[in-house]
């Protein structure tokens, strides 16, 4: 007469990992995986448009900039297109933390891809405003030329500020629910809100013709940095990525 084991028992063979160590091997690298590429989705944004926008502030940064576009236009045309990269970015940043935020906070989650999708659309204006200098430049003596050329610097200027506002007010709260979940550490929550909303101030200052934006934003460049590097080594907080927090705030 032969024994059985009882059904729920698991049977593994000589040196198999048992079951639960198994799946929770697989679920830190779901947990990593997911991390890391967030983390470098995250980097390649700030250092994507940080090069366009240089590239393209080269070109039509001073007065009377039109005539000097034609010889460097492929400058000018690569800063716009990295530009329009970084819509691609923020698109597959937003989509890819949807499903972390929304297990703690639907509406913090929602609330961040809008302000993904509105910041895009700016940015594509913004972009779009560059390359139509190209085909413009060709034109830079006949009369009012100059004036559109001007025109549309700052149409890519106001599309930034506006793009740059929504961030900062929707990536706010993106930080306050971090630091609620500690999802990431706390100080690094707390530096990523205190950046936001300091990016946030900048913006509404330029737009008013205080051209203090750029110092406002120094506070963010931290957490844009420090952010990638903690999820590439570290990543989201094992104890709270895949469980649902215990009171779904809606913040």
């Amino acid at each position: 007469m032969s024994a059985t084991l009882p059904a729920d028992r698991p049977t593994t063979g000589f040196g198999a990992t048992p079951p639960d160590a198994a799946e929770a091997s697989i679920s830190r690298r779901s947990r990593m995986r997911q991390s890391r590429v967030l983390g470098a989705l995250f980097l390649v944004g700030f250092l994507v448009y940080g090069t366009g926008s240089s590239l393209a502030a080269s070109i039509v940064g001073h007065p009377h900039f039109l005539a000097d576009v034609p010889p460097a236009q492929s400058v000018l045309a690569l800063g716009a297109f990295l530009i329009l990269l970084v819509t691609a970015v923020d698109v597959g940043k937003a989509v890819l933390i949807f499903p972390i935020l929304q297990r703690h906070s639907v509406t913090t989650a929602v609330g961040y891809v809008a302000t993904m999708i509105v910041e895009v659309v700016f940015l594509s204006i913004g972009a779009l405003a560059l390359f139509l200098i190209v085909p413009l430049a060709q034109h830079a003596h006949d009369p009012g030329a100059e004036t559109i050329g001007a025109t549309l610097v700052a149409v890519n200027a106001v599309a930034y500020q506006i793009g740059e506002l929504t961030l900062g007010v929707g990536a706010s709260f993106l930080c306050l629910l971090l630091l609620r979940t500690r999802l990431v550490p706390g100080w690094l929550a707390i530096s990523g809100l205190v950046g936001y909303v300091f990016l946030a101030a900048g913006t509404v200052a330029e737009l008013f013709g205080l051209h203090i934006g750029l110092y406002l934003t120094m506070p963010g460049f931290f957490f844009e940095v420090a952010l990638p590097i903690w999820l590439f080594t570290k990543g989201f907080r094992a104890a709270v990525f895949a469980a649902p927090s215990a009171a779904r705030a809606a913040i």
